[in-house]
């Protein structure tokens, strides 16, 4: 069994073969259940990591028909065309 410290900050850390086995990576969600005899501690939300590589192509702007330039996306020449 494992024994963890509480911090001042009211945080404890689980230890490296604990994380590892259970599959546990920064940003999962951890539910604490109250019961008679103490806590339970369940992973209810598992985050898997992602690359950046494999974000790419998610968002894909509409085509209009026509190539775009970087200047199709400069919010201030934009502003300046609907003022003129």
């Amino acid at each position: 069994m494992a024994t963890m410290t509480i911090s001042s900050k009211g945080q404890i850390v689980l230890p490296a073969d604990i994380r590892r086995r259970l599959g546990l990576v920064a940003g999962t969600q951890i539910e604490i259940i109250e019961e008679q005899d103490g806590l339970r501690l369940v992973a209810s939300h598992p985050v898997n990591p992602a690359s950046v590589a494999s974000c790419a192509g998610m968002i894909t702007a509409p085509s209009k028909g026509k190539a775009r330039r970087l200047a199709d996306f400069d919010a201030a020449l934009l502003t300046a065309k609907t003022k003129a």
